[in-house]
């Protein structure tokens, strides 16, 4: 059995597509999942499948959300081994002192085009710096996230691939629950 870290796109911001986590619990036992356990509201779910395809993983959840709760929702899938290196790779904690509750990972759903990632310009009076390696964004955001311009929506447009967003307190408590 493999682990498996889920990220939904999403869910439960300004009242919009509102999952409970327990339902969301309910309906990942439904298809098949085991040992899973959820963190926070914000659609992070850690658990065991016999399924090694990830696309195929995250299509039956979407599916399933689909089914269920009645509208479309992005999930990205994870290995535990994958969201280990994407941690281990932060380019930011490099750096002497850096602020850790600043940090922040958007993971695309497919490595952007190099044309794409040429067209990202940020404001010459933004503070936020950001790396992009692969399918992961490195974001370091000293004025908080919710004031950055490096949102999901804007790599989205810039990079055309589909981008969801975990500061680093919820990527080191994924870790450890997947460790379990």
């Amino acid at each position: 059995m493999g682990v498996y870290i889920s990220l939904l796109r999403g869910i439960n911001v300004n009242g919009q597509k509102r999952i409970q986590m327990q339902e969301l619990s309910n309906l990942y036992a439904l298809l098949g999942f085991e040992k899973i356990i959820t963190y926070i509201q914000s659609g992070n779910v850690v658990f065991t499948s016999k399924l090694k395809n990830k696309i195929k993983i995250a299509g039956l959840i979407e599916n399933g959300i689909k089914e269920k709760f009645g509208f479309p929702v992005s999930v990205f899938v994870m290995e535990k081994e994958e969201l280990q290196k994407a941690s281990e790779g932060n380019p930011f904690l490099k750096i002497k002192g850096i602020d850790s509750g600043k940090l922040h990972i958007t993971f695309l759903s497919e490595i952007p085009h190099k044309d794409n990632i040429k067209k990202i310009v940020t404001c010459k009076d933004d503070n936020d710096k950001m790396v992009i390696a692969g399918k992961d964004v490195y974001l370091f955001c000293p004025n908080g996230y919710g004031r950055t311009r490096l949102t999901n929506s804007f790599f989205e447009k810039k990079l055309k691939a589909q981008a969801t967003t975990r500061n680093w307190k919820t990527i080191i408590a994924l870790l450890e629950l997947a460790a379990k």
